[in-house]
């Protein structure tokens, strides 16, 4: 596995190194010519390359990805690419040369590498590529396969979301998801973890091992807060039809570095994102609601607006007294506005 992701990494860089220097003499360079240059001049000259138990694919999804890379940052989705450092996301893709592999069980053979065990049953299913990465001195295989989608009977038509640090996610209908303060409560351990790594000599096998902590603890941050994003975003589009999330400016609120951290602990970027593309799965719609409007401000019962201060965590509405949960007045806004946006919806029956 290593020697796949060294020889993937070493073909990127190559890849990027020659398409500036190829760029900087006035030349128009693409992955297409700088694979086809590889494979004939570059590749016979490196025999540990060819090495035995080495799949030959690796290098010609390098380039694809370094396409890829290009083409983000000519289409202004992504920064200019930049060289992959050895022990730093390490990964490699491989293929059959097209052919399908069947997969099934806790037992997998990959193109030339051979048979390796997994820790999940896999699924009972065919499918063509695997990329292979590693992650806190673990390996992961990804793949992916059809399945037939899953239409599930709707609980409630319409739902507002309203996303918070304190609360996850509070429901117009008044369900709550917490928020599971994954970076808050390892904040202290992580801390001691890096003062121990400070103390130690650099590039020393004590060095390695305490970073192999520190990743681990990191992952496991992580998995908490997939964990609960995927759980509320998948009970979210699973029992709503049509459902209201405010469009927030992520990259906007990360520049605020009083409340960087707890945003990107709550996920905001990755909650909107997976309900996207669940909505579409589970037959929904999401209606994207204009950052700017007041749906913390507004009344639910009358429409009043009015200034609410962020410590204000009750709403009371001066004109008509109700009295509600900011958080689900909010959210029942967001529900109002979907109504208004959709208003012929019917999902029953």
């Amino acid at each position: 596995m290593s020697k796949h992701a060294g020889i993937s990494r070493f073909t990127y860089n190559w890849g990027l190194a020659t398409w500036q220097v190829l760029y900087s003499e006035g030349y128009q360079p693409n992955h297409l010519i700088l694979k086809k240059f590889f494979n004939n001049e570059v590749k016979p000259a490196l025999p540990w390359i060819k090495e035995k138990g080495i799949c030959q694919k690796i290098t010609e999804f390098a380039f694809n990805n370094l396409g890829k890379a290009f083409k983000n940052f000519f289409a202004k989705r992504a920064e200019y690419p930049k060289f992959k450092k050895k022990g730093k996301n390490d990964s490699f893709t491989i293929n059959a040369g097209g052919k399908a592999i069947n997969i099934g069980g806790k037992r997998i053979k990959l193109p030339t590498i051979g048979w390796v065990s997994t820790y999940e049953i896999l699924p009972h299913t065919t499918t063509t590529t695997f990329t292979i990465s590693k992650t806190a001195g673990n390996w992961y295989i990804s793949f992916s396969y059809e399945i037939e989608p899953e239409i599930p009977q709707k609980q409630y038509d319409y739902v507002g979301i309203d996303l918070g640090i304190k609360t996850l996610a509070t429901l117009s209908t008044g369900v709550i998801f917490f928020n599971p303060k994954a970076l808050s409560k390892a904040r202290k351990k992580l801390a001691s973890l890096q003062r121990q790594l400070s103390r130690k000599v650099k590039g020393s096998n004590r060095y390695q091992k305490q970073k192999l902590r520190i990743s681990k603890l990191h992952r496991r941050i992580r998995n908490i807060r997939q964990d609960a994003t995927h759980k509320a975003t998948t009970f979210i589009c699973k029992n709503h039809a049509v459902v209201a999330l405010e469009d927030l400016n992520t990259s906007g609120m990360l520049r605020n570095h009083k409340l960087a951290g707890a945003i990107s602990d709550a996920n905001f970027y990755e909650f909107r994102r997976q309900v996207e593309y669940k909505a579409s799965r589970y037959g929904g719609t999401v209606i994207k609601v204009d950052r700017f409007y007041p749906s913390t401000k507004t009344c639910s019962n009358c429409g009043e607006i009015q200034e609410i201060s962020l410590s204000q965590r009750v709403y009371v509405c001066k004109k008509c007294q109700y009295t509600a949960d900011r958080d689900l007045n909010a959210s029942q806004n967001l529900e109002k506005y979907a109504r208004l946006a959709k208003p012929c919806l019917d999902v029953k029956g």
